[in-house]
């Protein structure tokens, strides 16, 4: 029997397991995650009202509850918790799918006043994640300066606009859920340094800006028709062919009078974040770039400042080395081949890793499923070399004796229904539990 760790239960760390219990014949397989809850970004990092990607969570427990895996939550590995090389102990391979965690900063004077933010922590707050802290996000708000042109950037600045009405029926914790329905952000500026035919965002993200009830989508022609790809379309892929006409349709026709209006501005390269005269966040500078005829752009050295109360940086993710395994500072990965980790120049038995430590942070959810696939593979194909040693009859015990204190599947079921129970006394659906405390009291209810 091959005996396998997963770090991470997010969408690679899933597919993973399900990769190794559909090609392998006697593998066993524990997924751990450092949260008591499972699915990662799907759960943490979707935005709560777009209930047809949250619903990829069914599909992940179905791997979480097959008969061959396990799912382990609250277990911390590296520093404070379990060291890899006790995990190497316990398991005839271990698999990292441990994601980006770090956000990629801007690196320009004021990143650090008070009311500027990275979008994770932004979107950690309103989907409960139970690292987060309310830290004011909207205190004197009225507005925001999203720098990025993702669709990260388009889930924060959908999430300004919308009113408790329409966030009722999501999952968000009640205390996000009343402070974004009692915000006074009237302007959310969505600023990147490129055009529009450069833009990262998806079609059916972007249109939806403009279905918002009591929000209206204001683009400034003249941002716009300095990207060549805006001005012939025609020799554009399709989905920036699709975003060009969707600015293009509310570029040309008067904004609907609306109590928010949200700004797609392009041509615009963040210099400087200002402070009023309390010391927070009062104003984003921009350096007004221009096409360089290489796909890139330059600056013109003219500038425009945009007043804003709110700055959320939505500018990429990066990897964070995780102690006893290698990492590429450059890219933010972790060195392998086909998945296998890689030691000074050699594979190092029984390591891996999948997901973004693995490739970086790119590509789509399902983009997970073949990289697991590649890696998986590898581990099979090595597994030969792998069991030949003698373990311990159950790594749980042991997990144990590392001060470990799994959460196991019964006590993540007993989460699930606290939520709902949650939701029910507060006239809503389900609605996730907001903190540690809250999470493991309720895990406890399972029993041991």
């Amino acid at each position: 029997m091959l005996r396998v760790a997963v770090v991470g239960s997010g969408p690679s760390g899933c597919y993973t397991a399900q990769s190794l219990v559909q090609l392998g014949c006697d593998v066993r397989v524990d997924v751990l995650d450092r949260l008591p809850c499972p699915y990662g970004l799907v759960r943490y990092g979707v935005a709560p009202d777009h209930e047809r990607i949250k619903s990829l969570q069914d599909t992940l427990r179905t791997v979480l509850e097959h008969e061959r895996v396990r799912f382990l939550g609250g277990v911390r590995v590296g520093p404070g918790g379990v060291p890899t090389a006790r995990l190497r102990e316990l398991y005839h391979a271990v698999v990292y799918c441990v994601g980006a965690a770090a956000d990629r900063r801007l690196g320009i004077p004021g990143e650090d006043l008070p009311g500027s933010w990275s979008a994770t922590e932004f979107v950690s707050w309103y989907s409960a994640h139970p690292d987060a802290v309310d830290d004011g996000f909207l205190r004197g708000a009225r507005s925001a300066v999203v720098i990025g042109v993702g669709n990260v950037a388009v889930d924060v600045a959908r999430m300004l606009v919308r009113g408790v009405a329409e966030l009722s029926g999501t999952d968000m914790p009640q205390a996000a859920l009343t402070t974004l329905g009692a915000g006074q952000v009237a302007d959310v500026h969505m600023v990147g340094r490129r055009g529009p035919s450069q833009a990262r965002f998806t079609t059916k993200e972007l249109r939806e800006l403009g279905t918002l009830p009591g929000a209206a989508v204001v683009v400034e022609p003249a941002e716009l028709e300095l990207d060549p790809g805006y001005l012939d379309p025609s020799g554009l892929p399709g989905p920036q062919r699709r975003n060009v006409e969707a600015l293009r349709g509310w570029a040309g026709r008067p904004a609907a009078p609306a109590a928010r209006r949200i700004r797609p501005r392009f041509f615009l390269r963040p210099v400087e974040l200002t402070a009023d005269g309390a010391g927070r966040v009062g104003a984003a500078r921009f350096e007004r770039t221009a096409p360089d005829g290489r796909g890139g752009v330059t600056g013109t050295g003219r500038y425009v400042e945009i007043a804003a109360q709110l700055v959320l940086r939505s500018v990429g993710y990066r990897g964070v080395a995780l102690e006893g395994l290698p990492f590429d500072a450059v890219s933010g990965t972790v060195p392998h081949r086909a998945g296998r980790v890689v030691r000074e120049g050699a594979a190092s038995p029984g390591e891996y890793v999948a997901g973004w430590i693995k490739r970086g942070p790119t590509g789509v959810i399902g983009t997970n499923r073949p990289c697991a696939k590649e890696t998986v593979t590898s581990l099979l194909a090595d597994a030969g070399a792998l069991t030949g040693r003698e373990l311990p009859a159950d790594p749980l015990a042991a997990l144990r004796a590392e001060g470990a204190e799994p959460v196991e599947w019964a006590g993540w079921q007993a989460i699930e229904r606290a939520e709902a129970e949650l939701g029910v006394s507060l006239g809503r659906r389900v609605v996730k539990l907001p903190d540690w405390e809250a999470l493991l009291a309720a895990a406890r209810t399972a029993g041991p």
